[in-house]
């Protein structure tokens, strides 16, 4: 069973400002794990430390006990995916190419049938096999959004982190798109982290939430029950509101209210 441990973590891109404080996290068991909290606190910044895209000023993260400092990022990728918010690439290939290329740490001479087999299945689980033959720089921003989350999934990664992965799509995509991902978790046994914005995508699909407050640190973990509550989001947040217990689902409903005004959003 894979683990992830997040030890005494600060960051900052400078020594004079520090984005994230002393986050500390254990996961020890499959799930689908959603990151929340306020713009600027901190939430990508983890996930690049997590994935090593950057490197701690302080502390240590280990996969399966093991510093990710001490591996190579080849290595790394091998274990933790990694699928960006907003993907600055451009590749003038088609959509099965560009995904393809997720396969890389994969590549085994006599491979090429098992690796078109996973990029199929991906594209079959994010509805876009009719974009197969499509160049990748000719689709819209959510269709972009598609091929990068098939990208991740077919690293085949104990742990994948996905920063914001129901951007740019629409309501029913963004719905099928969490079911999807929580599937997977349950499926596979792997661990996924999330980032969200959204309380109540996150409480209906979230084994556990990881709030995150100012000045980056961690200011509660659990279930959905326990972490979205009126007092915290009003912590958090800034922001007055209720917390029902929706019926129909058995999750926390989040109906927000008034903003509390002060000098910083």
């Amino acid at each position: 069973m894979t683990t992830l441990d997040i030890n005494g973590v600060d960051f900052g891109y400078d020594k004079g400002s520090i984005v994230l404080h002393d986050i500390n996290l254990h996961i020890d068991k499959p799930g689908l794990y959603c990151i929340l909290g306020p713009n600027g606190v901190g939430k990508s910044t983890m996930v690049k430390c997590v994935s090593k895209i950057v490197t701690p000023l302080k502390g240590e993260v280990l996969i399966n006990g093991e510093n990710i400092q001490n591996m190579t990022h080849k290595d790394v990728a091998k274990v933790v995916g990694y699928v960006p918010a907003f993907s600055q690439d451009t590749f003038s290939m088609s959509v099965v190419d560009t995904i393809m290329i997720g396969r890389h740490n994969h590549k085994r001479f006599g491979s090429q049938v098992k690796d078109l087999e996973m990029v199929y299945k991906a594209m079959m689980m994010m509805r876009i096999v009719s974009l197969a033959d499509r160049n990748y720089n000719e689709l819209s921003a959510g269709q972009h959004q598609k091929v990068s989350i098939a990208r991740g999934i077919v690293q085949e990664t104990p742990v994948l982190i996905l920063d914001e992965p129901t951007a740019n799509l629409d309501v029913k995509f963004q719905v099928y798109v969490m079911e999807l991902l929580r599937g997977i978790t349950e499926e596979l046994g792997i661990i996924i982290l999330t980032i969200c914005h959204d309380l109540n995508v996150a409480a209906k699909y979230a084994h556990e939430i990881i709030m995150l407050e100012r000045p980056g640190k961690i200011f509660a973990t659990g279930t959905p029950e326990e972490v979205l509550t009126a007092e915290n989001i009003e912590k958090v947040y800034g922001i007055k509101c209720k917390v029902t217990n929706d019926g129909e689902f058995g999750v926390p409903l989040v109906i927000l209210g008034a903003p509390i005004m002060d000098n910083e959003f």
